[in-house]
Formats: structure tokens, sequence, C-alpha cells
């Protein structure tokens, strides 16, 4: 109990320091908010990963994601966290990613399998951000996607980005997690790829942090 409380202290510092850095090179580089925003994406959901292995309970993850999402509300019309508040766009991804993280956590532990929380997140924290730099920033022969005769807000270099990077990623995990290489590993991390790349195609206003691995986890959870 104590150990766990300590690594919980510890996650919240190491949460807070890279906000504070993350804020530091938004006001000293000017980089766009963006740019800010998805780095804080990718290192904090990185830094989740292992939670299955360090939280017996969802409880401590419930806790950690009550306080990191009141962080954000507190600082949403403030001059504080910038870097992850500044965006053109209307979004709530960034009050989504905390429920994200303890409802897949939630689904993970009560299932007892910790790599239906670890591959949706490796995908949320890698495939998301990829794509979005990639469609944002690069234009050449990059239009946006039409489905059913409407114009998304999404690239074909992003979204293209997303399914190969998210089929990599679920091909070597699932690899590890089985522990054979298969017909069965390549069609789960085809499925896995495919159908995470079509929530964040349709999803829109950030909630393709909550779409992302909710869809993986039904997969995983239908088939694995």
């Amino acid at each position: 109990m104590g150990n766990i409380v300590v690594l919980s202290f510890v996650y919240l510092v190491g949460i807070g320091l890279l906000l504070i850095f993350n804020e530091l090179v938004y006001r000293r580089l000017n980089p766009t908010g963006e740019i800010t925003r998805k780095f804080a994406h990718f290192v904090s959901v990185l830094a989740t990963v292992p939670f299955p292995y360090i939280f017996p309970s969802h409880w401590y993850i419930l806790v950690l994601a009550l306080l990191f999402a009141t962080i954000l509300f507190i600082t949403r019309n403030g001059k504080q966290l910038k870097s992850i508040h500044d965006v053109k766009r209307k979004s709530i991804g960034s009050y989504l990613l905390p429920l994200s993280i303890y409802i897949t956590f939630l689904i993970s532990n009560l299932t007892e399998n910790k790599f239906i929380y670890i591959l949706p997140m490796l995908i949320l924290a890698i495939s998301d951000p990829m794509a979005a730099i990639l469609g944002i920033n690069i234009k050449a022969y990059n239009g946006r996607i039409k489905l059913f005769g409407k114009k998304l807000n999404k690239t074909w270099l992003g979204s293209g980005a997303f399914l190969a990077s998210s089929f990599v990623i679920s091909i070597i995990a699932l690899y590890f997690h089985r522990g054979v290489f298969d017909l069965k590993t390549f069609w789960l991390a085809m499925a896995v790829a495919a159908t995470t790349m079509f929530a964040e195609l349709i999803s829109w206003r950030g909630s393709d942090n909550l779409s992302i691995p909710l869809s993986a986890v039904l997969i995983l959870v239908l088939f694995l």
C-alpha cells in the first residue's frame, strides 16, 4: 500500500514536470500549440503503459485521472498551460484523455488481462500524435478524406500513417503477448489497426482520445 502511494505521487510529480517543461518550450521556442499538445500527449500516455504492473486496483487510476482532469479544467481559461489549450480548433480531447485511461484500465482490471490496457495505450500514445502532426504539417499530395460525400477534417497521409503505425505496433505487441507469429497474430493486428484508424477518422473535437483505445479494447475482448 505504501509503495503504491509513493509511486502515485511520483507519477503526479512526473506529469507536473512534463507540463512545466512543455510550457517552457512553448513560451521560449514558440512552436504551435498543436505540436506541444501532441508532445505532452505522447509522453504522458506512454508513461501510463506500465500501470497494470504497478497499480493493483482501478481506484488509484481514478484518483490520478480526476486530479489530472481538475488541473486541466482549472487552467482552461487562465494563462497557464497554453501549451495544451492553445489550439485553434474546438477540442474536448484533453478532458477525455484521463477518462479514456481510466476506462481502459478498468476493463483490463476486470478482465484480468493487462494486454487489453497496454496495446490500446501504445496506439493512442504513438499513432494518434503521428497522424495529427503529419496531417497538419505536410500539405503536398495530402488531401482531406471524403466519406459518404462529406469532406472530413482528416487527411490521407495522416490516416495512412495511423494505419501503418498502428499495425506495426499491434503485430509486434501481439507477437510478444501470444508468443507466436501466425495467421491469427496477423489478422488480429490488422483488425485492431483498421478499427482504430476508422475510429480516429470519424471522431471529432478530440473524441478520438476515447474512441481509439475503446475500439481497440473491443477487438481484443472479442477475438484475443
